[in-house]
């Protein structure tokens, strides 16, 4: 199935979507150069090469396993007339803010159910392993991990009936969401617990990523606050403080991680 175009862009819903990924990435890398948080433990030239590395292989394995992504199974779900809010008669921009809500609790606990379930944690570790935390990070994700959180993401768009307009909404903030919260940028304290009173901020994520178990299983989040609060799961700092966390997974404070092939092959290695 084709993705339906946005005539008044003159830009199809994949175009805009790459647009607004590399634009949120250019941006945070700059204010990352500019008021950086924390020092590197990796050299960042090899990290980000593998981590583009596998955002690119990412990409090329869906292209080639997945004949539809998550705004065509929206498209044939309004055609059907499939799907809770396409039976609801409510109006357009409330099924939007509905849907999108709903989606981003669909992503928190898929993100939980990844660390909670052996074998997804297999997969999931691929991203907890970089060494530091950036915004290149938010690419590390292993392809069947990609794989199976679009089977995730179909299975709710279906349910929900959601709107084409909601999913390339939801997909577009979810990414660029993703590579702020990831971004090694230094925020003022204030405006720092401000935003997190409604979407994750860099610091809040960032313990997520710490070697300290009861720290890497909290702070689900992506994009809104709201569910780590509401479901006990929210640790507001690290207990060593920003500076001196250490980031990753302890078995692997090597420069293993930087490597491209043994990140690709970590969830098939026995420990």
């Amino acid at each position: 199935m084709q993705d339906t175009l946005f005539v008044a862009f003159g830009l199809d819903d994949n175009q805009m979507r790459l647009a607004i990924f590399l634009g949120t990435f250019l941006v945070m890398a700059l204010l990352e150069w500019v008021l950086p948080k924390r020092d590197k433990a990796l050299p960042t030239g090899r990290r980000w090469l593998t981590n583009w590395g596998i955002v690119i292989l990412d990409s090329v394995l869906v292209r080639l396993v997945m004949p539809i992504l998550p705004i065509g199974v929206a498209l044939y779900a309004g055609e059907q007339g499939w799907g809770l809010l396409n039976w609801l008669a409510i109006p357009g921009w409330l099924s939007i803010l509905i849907a999108f809500v709903v989606l981003d609790f669909a992503i928190w606990l898929q993100h939980l159910i990844s660390h909670v379930v052996p074998i997804f944690w297999r997969l999931h570790q691929v991203h907890h392993a970089d060494r530091d935390i950036d915004v290149s990070t938010a690419l590390r994700f292993h392809p069947i991990e990609i794989l199976l959180s679009l089977v995730w993401k179909f299975g709710w768009v279906l349910l929900l009936g959601a709107p084409a307009l909601a999913v390339f909404l939801f997909e577009a903030v979810l990414n660029a969401a993703a590579l702020f919260n990831h971004a090694n940028v230094k925020l003022p304290v204030g405006l720092d617990r401000l935003l997190r009173l409604v979407v994750v901020t860099p610091d809040m994520h960032r313990v997520h990523h710490s070697v300290v178990p009861q720290e890497t299983n909290s702070n689900y989040g992506f994009n809104l606050s709201i569910w780590d609060r509401l479901f006990g799961t929210y640790i507001a700092q690290p207990q060593a403080g920003h500076d001196a966390m250490v980031i990753g997974l302890n078995p692997y404070q090597s420069d293993k991680p930087g490597q491209f092939i043994w990140s690709i092959l970590l969830p098939f290695r026995n420990r």
